[in-house]
């Protein structure tokens, strides 16, 4: 008997991981961190999007075939759309102009990099991020912005379009 039930509990176990497995794949997430670079000076973002996601948000939104593994054209071009869906702005409103920095595929990942100047006397950030929410309306995407070791995060999901987060003092 115990055997039995071991065997049925190893097996409904391996059934919720498989299902668990399948439903992660269909997950649509994607992660920013913004840093406060003291040494340099400037805001640093770096996003993470699942290649996956990228490849297929490339075809919905600019209509190509997408090889990011292989194209640095397909890169590019998905880099420029997460960039033109990406502002901050000051506890006044005032846009930082943040300037492309790069991109890189690592694992299953696409990165994308810009950064702008840190206004000194900088105590709040608004944040739009409307990176492949305007694809899938499920998309959630994560930012965590970190200065002098501190950290505060935005969670954009469901109808949210900018989050308002205090910058924690150096």
């Amino acid at each position: 008997m115990y055997r039995r039930v071991t065997r049925r509990l190893v097996v409904a176990a391996v059934g919720v991981l498989i299902a668990a497995t399948t439903f992660a794949h269909q997950a649509k997430e994607a992660v920013t961190q913004v840093l406060f670079n003291e040494r340099t000076g400037n805001i640093e973002v770096m996003h993470r999007f699942l290649l996956h996601d990228a490849e297929h948000a490339l075809r919905r939104v600019k209509g190509i075939n997408a090889d990011l593994m292989r194209s640095e054209e397909s890169r590019q071009a998905f880099a420029d759309y997460a960039h033109a869906n990406f502002s901050l702005r000051d506890q006044d409103g005032e846009l930082l102009t943040l300037r492309s920095v790069g991109h890189e595929i690592e694992g299953k990942f696409l990165w994308v990099y810009a950064e702008a100047p840190a206004p000194s006397d900088i105590t709040a950030l608004e944040i739009s991020h409307g990176a492949l929410r305007d694809i899938w309306p499920d998309q959630v995407n994560l930012v965590n912005v970190d200065r002098g070791g501190q950290s505060e995060s935005a969670l954009f999901a469901a109808g949210a379009t900018s989050i308002r987060v205090e910058i924690p003092a150096d």
